[in-house]
């Protein structure tokens, strides 16, 4: 509780985290490297919580970056509390999912990899993470077997199945966990297949799980 004025005010803050993975699709590796080089654990980088973009909001593209590009992923969102998460139970850990988008500034990235220099910039900036509607886990049969597309002005320019991940979904939740405590409202983007592309002004964008539609908003 907090006093301004002589009037108090109840103030509740949501601190969330938000985990990437990258390199998580075969296809993708290739598509950036030319080659399907795999790490034996998974690359995980994190985003600034002002990157959350949801609830239909437009993307702005930013003035900073001459090539911004889309790369769609499934989102898990985090149900509990878990630290050091065995893989078997990581399942208890998270109870919903949706399509998402981790925009990525990919000139800063190309620079920052050459350099040998974090990615915050080019993954964490305001708006680099856009989220649609959270699905209940149960409306799936197998997390590992989920479909998910990308469309933009109504023509689908990414898919990709859960099923081709080089690390699970429970294998990262376990492994987020050893180094990080995860709370309820932290959120995993789990890794895009192949297909990225440069997003433009005035692109629709539209993302769906399977058959169902969770996500939609313009660039502007």
């Amino acid at each position: 509780m907090s006093v301004y004025a002589g009037t108090p005010l109840f103030v509740y803050i949501l601190i969330m985290k938000i985990f990437a993975v990258g390199f998580n699709y075969p296809e993708h590796n290739k598509e950036l490297s030319a080659t399907l080089s795999k790490s034996s654990e998974p690359v995980i980088f994190t985003k600034a919580d002002s990157s959350l973009l949801k609830d239909g909001k437009p993307f702005f593209i930013p003035d900073f970056s001459e090539r911004v590009e889309y790369e769609t992923e499934l989102v898990v969102r985090i149900c509990r509390l878990g630290k050091s998460v065995p893989e078997k139970f990581a399942h208890r850990y998270y109870d919903a999912v949706t399509c998402g988008i981790d925009f990525t500034a990919r000139d800063i990235q190309e620079k920052c990899r050459k350099e040998g220099l974090p990615w915050d910039l080019c993954k964490g900036f305001d708006g680099a993470a856009v989220i649609g509607e959270w699905v209940p886990i149960e409306k799936f049969r197998d997390i590992q077997s989920i479909n998910f597309h990308l469309d933009i002005n109504k023509k689908t320019v990414q898919e990709g199945c859960t099923s081709d991940m080089l690390f699970t979904v429970d294998r990262i939740v376990s492994y987020i966990s050893r180094y990080f405590t995860l709370k309820t409202g932290d959120i995993i983007y789990t890794g895009t297949p192949a297909g990225v592309g440069q997003v433009h002004i005035d692109d629709h964008i539209e993302g769906f799980l399977d058959s169902r539609k969770v996500m939609e908003f313009n660039a502007k």
